[in-house]
């Protein structure tokens, strides 16, 4: 784990290297199947548990680079993404930019349908996860 959640304007940012070894694991050429596998993809879901949100886009953004524009798990990829931007947003104490994101989250999981698992996810479980951070949004707003 990263030895604290960076949060803009609040703590210190991590060094430029410190996610290299991670995000090393995504090389190019890979194919959807692969990357679930890599450390990128098993520690950004593990740091947008965590509530490392910053980091768990640092470490999935290569993964997202890898798929193929117009597929089901690129917008799986992009839509955890932008739900960790959200969450981050929600922390800053930005709620209406949250909700932004929460509509982005809510296109990309759309593209993605409802049946089956995505890069490992139900797009129907992400959808659970966006409609929270929806309300806290609301509450806070």
């Amino acid at each position: 784990m990263p030895p604290h959640a960076y949060v803009p304007g609040r703590t210190a940012r991590h060094a430029e290297d410190a996610f290299d070894a991670i995000t090393a694991s995504v090389v190019p050429g890979m194919e959807a199947a692969e990357l679930v596998r890599t450390k990128a993809w098993r520690a950004g879901l593990h740091y947008l548990q965590a509530g490392y949100y910053w980091e768990c886009h640092e470490v999935l953004e290569p993964v997202w680079m890898q798929l193929d524009e117009g597929t089901p798990e690129r917008d799986m990829v992009q839509a955890l993404i932008q739900l960790a931007n959200a969450r981050l947003k929600l922390r800053m104490g930005r709620p209406r930019a949250t909700l932004r994101l929460c509509a982005m989250v809510e296109a990309h999981l759309a593209r993605c349908g409802r049946d089956g698992a995505i890069m490992g996810l139900s797009p129907a479980e992400v959808a659970d996860w966006i409609q929270q951070v929806r309300r806290e949004a609301q509450e806070a707003s």
